[in-house]
């Protein structure tokens, strides 16, 4: 039997220093200036982060941590499809949000960017709250998996697509117009501006404190999710960051093209359902498939999503296609 992967505090603190370079050079050299990100450049971004993710689990994490294992390998694909997969319904959200505040699409970018800094800082705390309370309390585990499960029903009856929604109702926006300054114009991408010699918050800043609530609340399904999978802090944390990263370039390539992902929301309810069984039987299942249970939940999360987004894709181009395409 192979050893589990020894993590000591050198691969975290490689891997931060990663993170950190990362986002470096995203801000400071390759978008420095705010424009418009098309949708070539989104795509080549997105290819580029899954590609990144997909070199760490497969071979670089294997050659640079002793006793990382294929179950390893497997956990991290399966936790870092998971999370990307409930990324994209975050996407949408965050679209709707860009447009009810009426957000220039070349300063989108700037908002992704620290919302998704903040994202990771709160989910890093949020994931090393969660081991510490699991190593203690074990029984979480079943709690969390009947959270998903509940979680996955609920989205299964849910027709909610954002459109409509009021976030002059959000707690967050209705705290910060009453206790902080608030410009009522836009100050090109600044998050803070003078007026009358008093400082305010613009705008862009009451959205970027929406992008983050909205992303507490979309962690309190993802977290749970990816416990449903592996409990290791550093596969946990590490998947987790690759999802993150990638959001900005694949809210991009996402959000001129919604209506071609109809069914992923469908897809999303399933692998939640799937993985809160999974957490609540995980005993059983574990002595019946032994060591293919990751593997077989990696199958099945991939297959689940390629299905909802082949069945959206579809389904939006027979419907353009009108009465030919029926024909």
């Amino acid at each position: 039997m192979p050893t589990s992967a020894e993590i000591h505090l050198t691969h975290w603190l490689l891997f931060f220093g990663f993170v950190l370079v990362a986002l470096g050079l995203d801000l400071g050299l390759f978008h420095r200036k705010s424009h418009l990100v098309r949708f070539r450049e989104a795509t080549a971004w997105t290819i580029f982060w899954v590609t990144l993710a997909l070199t760490f689990g497969l071979f670089l994490a294997p050659r640079w941590i002793d006793g990382w294992t294929r179950g390893d390998t497997a956990a991290f694909l399966t936790g870092y499809i998971v999370e990307l997969s409930l990324s994209m319904d975050n996407v949408f959200v965050i679209a709707v949000i860009f447009q009810y505040f009426k957000v220039p699409p070349a300063w989108q970018h700037r908002v992704l960017f620290w919302g998704i800094l903040g994202a990771l800082v709160m989910r890093g705390v949020m994931i090393l709250g969660g081991t510490q309370l699991i190593e203690r309390f074990h029984f979480l585990l079943y709690l969390m998996g009947a959270l998903l499960l509940l979680t996955g029903l609920r989205m299964l009856k849910s027709n909610d697509s954002g459109e409509g929604a009021d976030f002059e109702k959000n707690p967050v926006v209705r705290l910060l117009k009453r206790y902080l300054p608030l410009s009522q114009a836009f100050d090109g991408e600044r998050f803070t501006t003078r007026v009358g010699g008093v400082w305010m918050l613009t705008p862009l800043a009451l959205v970027l404190a929406v992008v983050e609530s909205t992303d507490v609340l979309f962690a309190l399904d993802s977290i749970p999710a990816i416990f449903g999978v592996t409990t290791r802090p550093f596969l946990i944390f590490t998947s987790n960051v690759f999802a993150i990263l990638g959001l900005r370039s694949l809210y991009f390539v996402l959000a001129s093209a919604m209506g071609y992902f109809r069914y992923l929301k469908l897809g999303l309810a399933v692998v939640l359902i799937f993985i809160g069984i999974k957490m609540l039987a995980e005993h059983w299942l574990r002595a019946w498939l032994g060591e293919y249970l990751t593997n077989v939940s990696l199958a099945f999360v991939v297959g689940v999503i390629l299905v909802s987004m082949a069945a959206s894709i579809w389904v939006a181009r027979r419907e353009m296609g009108g009465p030919k395409a029926a024909q």
